[in-house]
């Protein structure tokens, strides 16, 4: 390679240079800084449209190709569609699931696009419906109600709950008439209100010791919801003094990673009675079961200790109701308010959302060679992060709003001094201690054929460690990953030692093509050091399905060829995609950009003509782009019989050498089934000479020979259903001079199947029932493309 010859920038060079540095970056600021908003309510289907999002990216539907469109991956409730740019929903979304109480619920993500490479935020808003009916704890509520207790009374009922949002979960409740008690609502704090139930005439236990009632709670929502409880009062003697908390709001403020039965507040009720009527059990009210997970209550001290690890991060605040109750079946309730502080117990999270691997030694400066994003789930300053490079290599990290950071070549890059840099990220928080992270810049890809065997090697992977003994000894893991439906881990496994990666099972290329999954690399150190890296492994495709026939009924989306094309060259220069650009009938079929698969693009009709043409083109993404076309041919038929005067008709050119072959295999049958005649022909001849004839022959006279020729059977085309091959067809052969006696080996006589079940010439396709057809071409530049012809035969009945 020629050596560059780096010349002394002048001073207006050089101010000409900052101009356009300081340009960029002031257009990278921007484009970070815009954010794309949009509002969806929960529990769509998936498919739903969200918004269009390559429009509202000022992006054209002819630029989506080139701008590669796409989402981040560490979000999966969207997916952006290639062809039209539009944002749909992924899985069904669950509100309460996503966000729980929060009065606001939204999901955000990055959008990434190419050519140039740049990053743009995308928020979400989940916005809530009432598909949650209000629920109480219990199926029944028992109270104990004493005789003689005067009218007006007051008994607090449960509360029932909704996990819905805002008006939806505002509750109003109702009371089955009885003429001894009435339903009035208490106001609680935060706007709340509870059931209480009033006496409205003394009871008499010697009438009636049993009262049953039902109490329901309808939410705000249209329609509304409701739910029901059964209150069922059990009338006692007479108990003159309920129970009184000394609060009625109880606040506590404790740190997460508290240690379990810690003790967390202690509440107080006193009865002025005495005896049992007098005597206070404490217990928890109708709260979740999220909250009887992390605090228990000390039925006769009061005292609420923690029963599980809290976490900041998951929730921060806990509201909860306590209830009072004598030996005489009184009650009182208060509420406990119990804050959560943050500590600094979270690491930042290095995500790589692109990573430009390998980068041309000719790159500019500023040219951007990884996007990330980096987050921290503590809060306040625990959550604030700074990211720095280690390694020596000419680049730089650059800092974007949102916690989004690109890594930027600084300076000239020279493979002959170094084919690669090792380079790291370091995010650090600001919490005391300081948590870091680091995650190394580094890709690797692999290749496994389908059908592999369960335990084959995929690759290894290496990381070094500059320490020495024990905090030097690196042992390897999964960390993560994904293959589209399913999870990447299931796929491979990895040796804690060596770093290979083995595969789990079987790989099946129609069902998972490539997949993802991050390895980590760990020392035995105290506190353990780790990095992360990203393997890529790419499934190719062997020759295990069986072709199918392009019926006149099929319906949209029937995949009828796929084009495979395969480009020499790396990088950018091998990304190829697909589009027609002649068609018989142009909105009758379809071509994948990135996959090369021929679809009907509507049900096929009655009025379409049975012969279709198409031609497809396969571009790189080089500079400038190389390009190739092949041409398909389709027959549209529901048999046989219906199909060979259009296979018979075929265009001269690229179809002429299939006849032609076909020609030439024919005759060679012939020619060597009558040089097969001919001798036995001749051998009975010499042996009647030589023994005379039979008596029969000479009884009937003259000898009669039957020659009758080569012909199909009656039946040869009555099969079951018509079946499409590819045909590889070599150029057309030449003269062969006439053959001397003896005759050459006969020519095998081979069934539809073995002719066309032969080898492929050329590379094999990454489709199994696609065989190329064509010669290498001369430029290695230029992508190799799979011409097609398609051939109706049958399959004969069993």
């Amino acid at each position: 390679m020629a050596v560059r010859r780096r010349q002394r920038l002048g001073p207006g060079g050089g101010r000409a240079l900052l101009g356009a540095l300081l340009l960029l970056l002031c257009v990278w600021c921007r484009a970070a800084a815009e954010r794309v908003r949009y509002a969806i309510a929960e529990e769509l289907g998936r498919g739903s449209l969200v918004g269009p999002l390559a429009r509202d990216l000022g992006l054209s539907a002819d630029e989506l190709p080139a701008r590669k469109l796409r989402l981040s991956e560490e979000k999966q409730y969207f997916t952006v569609n290639e062809e039209n740019g539009n944002l749909y929903v992924n899985e069904r979304l669950d509100r309460e699931e996503m966000c729980g109480e929060s009065a606001t619920c939204s999901v955000s993500f990055e959008a990434l696009v190419h050519n140039p490479l740049n990053i743009f935020h995308v928020e979400v808003s989940i916005e809530d419906v009432n598909d949650n009916s209000p629920v109480f704890s219990k199926a029944v509520l028992d109270l104990d109600i004493g005789e003689l207790i005067p009218p007006g009374a007051r008994f607090p009922l449960e509360m029932a709950r909704d996990s819905d949002a805002g008006s939806n979960s505002m509750l109003t409740y109702q009371l089955t008439s009885n003429p001894s008690f009435s339903l009035s609502m208490k106001e609680k704090p935060g706007g709340k209100k509870q059931p209480e139930l009033v006496l409205e005439s003394v009871l008499d236990r010697e009438k009636q010791s049993s009262i049953e009632l039902v109490l329901m709670a309808v939410d705000g929502g249209d329609p509304a919801r409701s739910g029901t409880v059964q209150v069922r009062i059990n009338v006692t003697d007479a108990n003159d003094n309920p129970p009184v908390f000394t609060k009625s709001v109880y606040e506590a403020r404790v740190a997460e990673n508290l240690p379990v039965e810690s003790v967390v507040l202690r509440v107080r009720a006193t009865d002025a009675d005495a005896g049992s009527n007098g005597r206070v059990s404490y217990s928890l009210g109708g709260v979740p079961d999220s909250v009887r997970a992390l605090f228990i209550i000390d039925s006769e001290s009061g005292e609420v200790r923690t029963a599980g690890p809290l976490d900041f991060e998951e929730k921060n605040k806990y509201v909860f109701t306590v209830e009072a109750t004598d030996g005489g079946g009184l009650n009182d309730d208060c509420e406990v308010q119990i804050d959560i502080t943050d500590e600094n117990d979270n690491a930042p999270e290095i995500t790589i959302l692109s990573l430009s691997n390998p980068v041309p030694e000719d790159a500019p400066v500023g040219t951007v060679v990884a996007l990330m994003k980096v987050r921290d789930r503590d809060s306040g300053e625990n959550s604030q992060v700074t990211c720095e490079l280690s390694g020596e290599a000419p680049l730089s990290i650059v800092a974007s709003p949102g916690g989004s950071y690109k890594v930027v070549t600084s300076g000239a890059l020279d493979r002959e001094q170094a084919s690669e840099h090792r380079v790291s990220v370091v995010a650090r928080d600001r919490g005391r201690p300081a948590l870091r992270s680091s995650r190394e810049l580094a890709a690797y890809s692999a290749y496994v054929a389908e059908n592999n065997a369960a335990g084959a090697l995929v690759l290894r992977v290496q990381a070094r460690d500059a320490d020495a003994g024990a905090n030097g000894r690196v042992s390897y893991w999964l960390a993560g990953g994904s293959a589209g439906a399913a999870g990447a881990a299931p796929l491979v496994s990895v040796e804690a030692r060596s770093g290979a990666l083995y595969a789990q099972r079987s790989l099946d290329y129609e069902q998972c093509r490539e997949f993802t999954v991050a390895v980590r690399a760990q020392d035995g150190g105290s506190p353990a050091r780790s990095s992360t890296a990203t393997v890529r492994v790419f499934v190719l495709d062997r020759n295990d399905n069986a072709p199918r026939v392009v019926p006149r009924s099929a319906e949209a989306g029937y995949l009828v060829a796929k084009v495979v094309a395969v480009d020499a060259d790396a990088g950018r220069n091998a990304w190829l995609s697909y589009e027609l650009v002649q068609a018989s009938e142009p909105a009758l079929f379809r071509v994948g950009l990135h996959s090369g698969e021929v679809r009907t693009a509507r049900a096929v009709g009655e009025r379409d003509a049975a012969k279709q043409r198409l031609v497809a083109v396969v571009k790189d993404h080089g500079q400038p782009a190389l390009s190739a076309t092949a041409t398909l041919h389709v027959v549209l038929a529901e048999s046989l019989q219906e199909a060979l005067p259009e296979l018979s008709e075929r265009p001269a050119g690229a179809e002429a050498a299939a006849a032609e072959l076909q020609f030439y295999l024919v005759l060679a049958l012939a020619l060597l089934s009558a040089l097969l005649v001919l001798s036995v022909a001749l051998a009975v001849v010499a042996r009647l000479r030589r023994a005379g004839p039979p008596a029969v022959l000479r009884c009937l006279g003259a000898q009669r020979f039957s020659l009758a020729g080569a012909a199909f059977p009656a039946d040869f085309c009555e099969g079951t259903l018509p079946y499409s091959y590819n045909l590889c067809v070599p150029p057309p052969a030449r003269a062969v001079p006439e053959a001397a006696w003896p005759p050459p080996p006969p020519v095998p006589i081979l069934s539809a199947e073995e002719l066309l079940g032969g080898d492929s010439c050329g590379k094999p396709s990454p489709n199994s029932s696609d065989l190329v057809v064509g010669e290498q071409p001369a430029n290695p530049d230029v992508p190799q493309v799979c011409k097609y012809r398609t051939l109706i035969v049958c399959q004969p009945s069993s």
